[in-house]
């Protein structure tokens, strides 16, 4: 009986063993749900995260005062739409749409980015603005004003007057750093809803998508809307490392940010109110395999000089047409757009050393850079422009073709004439050409702002202007509320 005690005992008690071993097993080597469900480097939740972050961002709202309704020339007596539809349709459907100037309104997101009020967003959320107002998530209003704009990178900055409430501002990071796959969040208003997060992943960099001239955007497939430009899209660390810009409307998941080290290079610049870029006054184009062996270059990375701008700094440095540019200041060019971001980041009157290949062999050249012709665009809108009720743009070739003007002329064309304003009160039209002001010659749209501020409260301005075939001289005479 005990023996048969025993062989019933042996097996219970090697079961039970077994048993507290996988137990032990499963406690011991099995992670927790939220550790296997987001990975070591997520958190399981992203309030602290957010809690941390979201005071620095502000909701944007714009308004700009069209100076014509656009209803207006379907609501005139004698449009033939009123005739057809009559009143009782526009007035059913549009309401009582009163003639002359309407608002219209935008709305946007943006990041403090110290403690003397700036602002950091996109240029399209304010660029047309007559007036910008922000809200902090403490829900208290601030008026803001532009301090600069830039174009060419979708990015602005504004400013507002803060008091002791206002919020700290975020850390801005190293976009460089960040790795497609790693968690980021974006906090922005989109729709108007106010302060909004949404988390995703960084899915990929270095994206052009065809919104401008450098584009290089991290892609992200954190839920960006509407509004949600100009908002910061933070780290892990709590730290910024993208400006939220674009969607793709008929995508999913898919968003586009500006890295903020893009961001940071152009920052000091568009606290003077311009940005302005480096330039050699070359036309490339990237290396085809077909170019590259008509070339005799082994492989398709660098770009081919096209064309030079006569008397630009390539041109001077000796570059040639049929070179092939490899490497600028040791640093590999893979493409044309890498090497015209890197032109452009380089400061005017800095030198640099291109490694090119010229009939298969390879050599360096040091040339100095210029400064991009029609560039540093001003940030912000002139006051003393808008005094004038003018607005103008660098004579580019197609303005040029549009008001059939002479690739080789020279000055600033009128773009808009305000109405009631000192240049409608002469006549000025959009088209016509400004050759002068106050004597001195005008070439570009620099020339004209840097003539426009050495006019002083209550003088009047002496304009040369070409129409045509003629040209003439136009005295503005100062507003009275100048």
């Amino acid at each position: 009986m005990n023996l048969r005690s025993r062989r019933l005992d042996v097996p219970s008690f090697q079961a039970l063993t077994a048993l507290v071993l996988a137990l032990s097993c499963l406690f011991t080597l099995s992670p927790p749900a939220a550790w296997s469900a987001y990975g070591k480097d997520g958190p399981p939740s992203f309030a602290d995260l957010s809690e941390q972050v979201k005071h620095a961002v502000v909701n944007i709202s714009t308004t700009q005062v069209l100076k014509e309704n656009p209803m207006q020339p379907f609501m005139a007596p004698n449009s033939p739409f009123r005739e057809f539809f009559g009143d009782e349709f526009f007035k059913r459907f549009f309401g009582d749409t009163p003639s002359g100037s309407m608002k219209t309104h935008a709305l946007g997101s943006g990041m403090i980015i110290d403690t003397e009020g700036l602002i950091l967003t996109n240029n399209h959320v304010v660029e047309k603005a007559d007036e910008i107002k922000i809200r902090t998530d403490a829900q208290r209003e601030y008026d803001a004003k532009v301090v600069g704009r830039d174009p060419k990178t979708d990015l602005a900055l504004i400013r507002v007057t803060p008091d002791k409430d206002f919020p700290k501002p975020v850390k801005l990071g190293n976009s460089d750093a960040i790795r497609v796959g790693d968690w980021v969040m974006a906090v922005g208003n989109p729709f108007g809803l106010g302060h909004t997060v949404t988390a995703g992943i960084i899915s990929a960099k270095g994206r052009v998508i065809g919104a401008g001239p450098y584009d290089d955007f991290l892609q992200t497939d954190a839920a960006i809307n509407p509004g949600n430009s100009g908002g910061p899209l933070f780290d892990m660390n709590g730290e910024v490392v993208g400006v939220n810009t674009a969607i793709v409307a008929q995508g999913q998941g898919i968003g586009f940010a500006i890295p903020i080290n893009l961001a940071k290079e152009i920052l000091v610049q568009l606290k003077t109110g311009k940005v302005i870029r480096g330039w050699l006054g070359i036309m490339i184009q990237d290396i085809t395999p077909e170019l590259a062996q008509s070339f005799d270059i082994q492989e398709t990375k660098g770009v081919i000089v096209a064309d030079l701008v006569a008397d630009g700094p390539a041109e001077k440095a000796g570059l040639k047409r049929g070179d092939v540019i490899t490497r600028l200041n040791g640093k590999e060019v893979e493409n044309a757009h890498a090497l015209s971001r890197m032109v452009a980041s380089t400061a005017p009157e800095a030198t640099i050393t291109l490694q090119v290949i010229r009939d298969g062999k390879s050599r360096e050249i040091k040339a100095a850079i210029g400064t991009m012709p029609a560039d540093g665009a001003e940030a912000a809108p002139s006051k003393k422009e808008s005094t004038w009720g003018l607005t103008v743009q660098n004579l580019t070739p197609e303005l040029a073709q549009r008001f059939e003007w002479d690739a080789a002329e020279h000055g600033v064309v009128i773009s808009s004439v305000q109405p009631g304003s000192p240049a409608a009160d002469v006549k000025l039209r959009p088209g016509d050409l400004i050759k002068e002001i106050n004597r001195q010659k005008i070439q570009n749209l620099k020339d004209y702002n840097q003539a426009l501020q050495k006019v002083k409260k209550g003088e009047s301005l002496l304009l040369l202007v070409k129409r045509g075939d003629r040209t003439f001289y136009v005295p503005l005479k100062a507003p009275a509320d100048q």
